[in-house]
């Protein structure tokens, strides 16, 4: 697991790779929460493209950013993610909180 933040303006996206699961979710949440609070994003992008292998805790890790950067008036933005991960993103109806993008090749 791993996560490159990347800031360009009042965006911060989060390149996130490797698997998501309960023993790597933690890491790349602090990550990323410690980059919001430093960088106040508008909108938050957070990339799946790396991501090879997701549980509920990808959902769980979502939801949270999502509260985090709402509580700041910034949005959220989800992309590349692949067709089993976009899939499960869906049924978890992610795309109500977050605009959604599959991984397109």
């Amino acid at each position: 697991m791993s996560v490159e933040i990347k800031v360009k303006g009042d965006v911060m996206t989060a390149y996130i790779s490797g698997e998501i699961d309960h023993h790597t979710a933690a890491g790349i949440r602090e990550s990323i929460d410690n980059a919001i609070e430093l960088n106040m994003p508008s909108l938050l992008a957070l990339d799946f493209g790396g991501v090879s292998f997701m549980d509920s805790s990808g959902i769980g890790l979502v939801m949270g950013r999502y509260r985090n950067v709402s509580k700041h008036g910034a949005k959220l933005h989800i992309s590349s993610a692949s067709p089993q991960i976009y899939k499960v993103m869906k049924l978890a109806g992610l795309e109500r909180l977050a605009t959604l993008d599959m991984l397109t090749k």
